[in-house]
């Protein structure tokens, strides 16, 4: 049972992981294309170590895919928002399908306060 539970959660990691590399060539900006490599491979990534845990049981490589999954979680979102908001303040430009910019309004109203 806990290797049918490994083999399912290793195949939905590596189709988020597989959803990711799609979005990277088929999104239109650096923004959406963040959005898409960041959900999906820290998602995808994070069941593949999860799946460890179900294949080999509990040991010394089980802890450091847990520490692994708990590095993923915290670090990929982090690095994402740190890549768009230096990319949104040197003017790279959302798509041209993109409707709104809630951080340009932010901007825009914090320095209207000041």
């Amino acid at each position: 049972m806990s290797e049918f539970v490994g083999y399912v959660l290793l195949s939905v990691g590596v189709a988020f992981d597989l959803f990711g590399c799609i979005g990277l060539v088929r999104l239109p900006d650096v923004y959406n294309r963040l959005q898409a490599a960041t959900k999906c491979a820290t998602l995808g990534t994070a069941m593949i170590l999860l799946s460890v845990f179900f294949f080999t049981g509990f040991g010394a490589i089980t802890i450091k895919a847990l520490l692994c999954i708990w590095f993923i979680l915290i670090t990929s979102p982090t690095a994402a928002h740190a890549i768009s908001r230096a990319a949104h303040r040197s003017g790279i430009r959302l798509w041209e399908g993109s409707y709104l910019d809630k951080y340009a309004e932010d901007r825009e109203g914090a320095e209207d306060k000041s």
